[in-house]
């Protein structure tokens, strides 16, 4: 005969207290910092690495995390919208970050298509050379990239009717939390200059950590038919981010324009 002896009740209590405290007792690892630079401005700008998570501070504040760039690539996927076929697409990213939106830009554009990216602190460069370049693919080892370390308001600037689409993906979007120099770009001059630096019918696609009614109205001032879409940050769609999407007038409004 088997052991017939009564078994112990189980405690509700303990039962409810494992579910409760099931995957608590991970151990949260510290940030480590890998490498700091400082910006134009004097900002101490860190990157740092927990884990497999690598993310840019500013003063701080984080910028970007390797974890959260879902709406980076959708800046690239709205802005780069029908030139999938195009021939010679030329294409301007303003702000390299960790590489995410020039890859999603690289994976919609046509083997001749040219893109030039332009990022001001050069040491975000060397970090995407030499430490984040797994994390988007390596996009710039992609022969279609030109890399240029400058000021993307200066390129803009200079350029005459030359880009198909131009994608700004520069500090938080119009707070431009790392250089004053960038304020400019969001401003009524840098918005005139984008507008000039475009193609007929070309994109300006703007992405932004928020909102913000004053810069969809300076968009429509200068001349853009502008509208904001709402992405998902991440996989996970906790939270949303905002592209602005802004098109210049096409050839033929140009002409009735004049």
């Amino acid at each position: 005969m088997g052991d017939r002896r009564p078994r112990k009740a189980k405690d509700p209590s303990l039962a409810f207290l494992r579910r409760r405290f099931r995957g608590k007792s991970r151990v949260v690892l510290p940030w480590k910092t890998l490498d700091r630079a400082e910006t134009s401005d004097g900002s101490d700008l860190v990157l740092s690495l927990r884990d497999d998570q690598y993310a840019i501070r500013v003063d701080g504040q984080e910028l970007m995390n390797s974890k959260s760039h879902a709406s980076e690539e959708k800046l690239a996927v709205h802005g780069c919208a029908g030139l999938a076929t195009k021939r010679g697409a030329r294409v301007l990213i303003g702000g390299l970050g960790m590489g995410f939106t020039a890859r999603a830009a690289l994976d919609v554009l046509p083997s001749d298509a040219q893109v030039e990216v332009i990022e001001l602190v050069g040491a975000v460069i060397r970090w995407n050379r030499e430490i984040l370049g797994h994390l988007a693919g390596a996009p710039l080892d992609d022969p279609r990239i030109r890399m240029i370390e400058g000021d993307v308001v200066d390129t803009i600037a200079c350029a005459d009717a030359c880009y198909d689409a131009i994608l700004l993906d520069v500090d938080n979007g119009p707070s431009a939390l790392t250089s004053f120099k960038n304020k400019r770009l969001y401003s009524s001059f840098g918005l005139i200059s984008a507008l000039r630096a475009l193609r007929p019918g070309g994109m300006l696609a703007v992405w932004s950590s928020y909102d913000d009614n004053s810069f969809t109205a300076r968009l429509r001032e200068v001349g853009f038919s502008a509208e904001t879409k709402r992405v998902h940050a991440d996989r996970g769609r906790s939270k949303r981010h905002v592209v602005w999407l802004a098109r210049s007038p096409s050839e033929r409004a140009q002409r009735r324009r004049a």
